[in-house]
């Protein structure tokens, strides 16, 4: 089992990341839309949805909705939004889901990067490629690998609801590893994330062996302009 098909699924998961800044997430998706200009009842997908708040929020401005996620848990806990036209589903984003439908595709809050194989993250740029109508878009929200490597804390603790989270960070080679281990009074849960620490350059290379063109770069949810010495975010607008 790959380490996100097991972490994602667990309640530790939830909990230590439940923080997640729901504003912030709104906020973002109200200044992409500004600038995308992406027509009322447009189609778009949620790719790597989680439990879905980026998803309910572009259904509340007027767009036809799919999220999917390969996290099991979070598919049944997105799926109480659901109306007839948001819905959830399990799904790998390696796969195509639907060809020649979406109007844009949504990956947000750094939820790429996570395969070894560089083949595998052609296949998801494939399916996505697949998935939209032409002039589509895709959107991807991912961290600025720079800033995140110069910057990089190699221990964390925190504790949420009475567990207690020891986090151990390290590079290895260019893979961000995360070490957790969730400790409660069932004792110590150990888990792990492995995200590659991909740059402007190797999107770059994605799109261009897929066929997307990159329209802009952005370096926070403000929609500023990226830069690869201080900016906090990666994102970027591939046409197809």
């Amino acid at each position: 089992m790959d380490w996100f098909e097991d972490w994602f699924n667990t309640p530790y998961y939830h909990l230590l990341y439940g923080n997640r800044n729901y504003e912030e997430a709104a906020f973002f998706v109200d200044n992409l839309l500004q600038h995308i200009d992406l027509p009322k009842k447009s189609r778009c997908w949620d790719l790597n949805c989680g439990k879905g708040r980026h998803s309910v929020y572009l259904n509340k401005k007027g767009y036809e909705v799919i999220g999917t996620d390969l996290s099991e848990q979070s598919i049944q806990d997105a799926k109480q939004y659901e109306s007839d036209d948001l819905h959830f589903y399990k799904h790998d984003m390696r796969n195509l889901f639907y060809a020649n439908y979406f109007d844009a595709v949504f990956n947000l809050f750094t939820s790429f990067g996570y395969f070894k194989s560089k083949h595998d993250d052609e296949k998801v740029f494939q399916s996505v490629y697949a998935g939209l109508k032409p002039k589509g878009l895709f959107v991807i929200d991912f961290f600025n690998a720079a800033c995140v490597m110069a910057n990089l804390k190699t221990s964390d603790e925190k504790v949420v609801n009475d567990i207690s989270f020891h986090i151990k960070k390290r590079m290895q080679g260019n893979v961000i590893c995360k070490e957790i281990i969730a400790e409660d009074k069932t004792g110590k849960h150990f888990y792990k994330e492995e995200v590659k620490a991909l740059t402007l350059a190797d999107f770059t290379c994605l799109a261009q062996k897929t066929g997307f063109s990159i329209k802009h770069t952005f370096g926070n949810y403000s929609l500023q302009p990226f830069d690869v010495n201080s900016s906090e975010r990666l994102i970027i607008i591939f046409e197809k």
